[in-house]
């Protein structure tokens, strides 16, 4: 699975991507989360506030509850602003 971090989530994460293969039994983009934050202090940080992420599957937003493979693209941002 390919992790995209965009941002402050890019600045805390450590990281622009990362493929990870996460463990079975995780199929929630919210599970998800919940492993990568367990992945580092950064990632900790980066996943503390839920009301302040956004996430996309396969360039689609999505939601947290919504389901993810092992061959899916997720990427994670803060909420968009502008004119």
């Amino acid at each position: 699975m390919r992790i995209l971090y965009f941002a402050w989530v890019r600045e805390r994460a450590g990281a622009a991507e990362e493929t990870v293969s996460p463990p079975a039994g995780l199929t929630t983009v919210g599970q998800l989360a919940d492993w990568l934050a367990t992945r580092s202090p950064g990632h900790a940080a980066a996943f503390a506030d839920r009301r302040r992420l956004r996430v996309a599957i396969n360039q689609e937003q999505a939601r947290f509850d919504d389901p993810v493979g092992p061959g899916d693209e997720v990427a994670f941002f803060p909420p968009m602003t502008g004119g």
